[in-house]
């Protein structure tokens, strides 16, 4: 994924998340991250850093591709530093996803096992954690811009 603060590369865990990695590479290929920003970078209540957000055609934390898929996070699943998963609202079971994906910014980030798993940042982790410096408003979205210009599957 080439971002406009530098590249970041995921592995994604097809064994562990097949239907999640299958989508997230559909979307790829057809070019829908192409221009999408980071919509979110959060902090934890303490003021760390906690995770980056992006994946949503509307920039506002509510769009996504116009379909969900569900697939249940593998048992005893940590959000530690690096790893990259879906999104979901409050309201949907777990392991929903749609196109929306957080990358951990925290050393843990306390979540519990929801969050559909996708991989793991295995390079670009100093461009994760620009990103995660950015300011942000009030909503925690940034107040520069924060842009994927390309996300491709090798």
């Amino acid at each position: 994924m080439t971002t406009n603060r530098g590249p970041i590369v995921f592995e994604l865990f097809d064994e562990d998340a097949p239907k999640t990695g299958a989508n997230f590479k559909k979307l790829a290929a057809d070019g829908f991250y192409d221009g999408l920003s980071f919509h979110r970078i959060a902090k934890l209540p303490t003021g760390g850093d906690f995770v980056i957000q992006g994946g949503d055609p509307t920039g506002t934390g509510n769009g996504g591709p116009g379909y969900s898929v569900h697939e249940k996070p593998p048992t005893g699943l940590r959000y530690s530093r690096g790893v990259v998963a879906m999104a979901k609202t409050e309201i949907e079971a777990s392991g929903t996803s749609g196109s929306q994906f957080f990358i951990v910014t925290a050393e843990d980030a306390g979540l519990p096992a929801d969050y559909a798993l996708l991989g793991k940042v295995v390079k670009g982790d100093d461009v994760v954690s620009k990103i995660a410096a950015v300011p942000t408003d009030s909503t925690e979205h940034p107040t520069q811009p924060v842009v994927i210009t390309k996300a491709t599957i090798r």
